[in-house]
């Protein structure tokens, strides 16, 4: 996880919300603040400006190269994230506290991705004592 998120530059938040008190905000906000470009991704909010960026939406929709893809979706629906990170040629699959899907991770992991699941970056990030270079 220490070199994951040292080496990352760039980060889809897969479920992004527009609400201040859930989670996927503050984590996309806090990740900001030590410096990664965050794209918020969610059909919902598409055309939609968060946190300074525009909301796309879906992972297909970015052109650059994605580092991590950082699902905020329930462990069910982290598979066809997951398929989709894979297709967009993301670097690593980044599944948040609570969300696990073992047959997603083997996919990903066999595509070449990271996996890191049931974990949360903010947290990671001051666990770890992570300073941005």
């Amino acid at each position: 996880m220490r070199e994951l998120l040292q080496s990352a530059r760039f980060i889809a938040i897969v479920g992004a919300s527009n609400k201040p008190h859930r989670a996927s905000f503050g984590v996309m906000q806090f990740l900001q603040t030590k410096g990664y470009r965050c794209i918020p991704v969610n059909p919902r909010l598409a055309g939609e400006t968060l946190l300074g960026e525009t909301v796309v939406p879906d992972l297909a929709g970015i052109t650059e190269h994605i580092d991590i893809v950082d699902v905020f979706r329930n462990s069910n629906d982290a598979a066809e994230v997951v398929d989709d990170a894979i297709a967009a040629g993301a670097g690593a699959v980044w599944m948040q506290l609570g969300v696990i899907n073992e047959a997603a991770a083997r996919r990903a992991r066999a595509a070449g991705l990271a996996v890191v699941m049931d974990r949360c970056p903010a947290q990671e990030w001051g666990r770890l004592k992570l300073e941005r270079n």
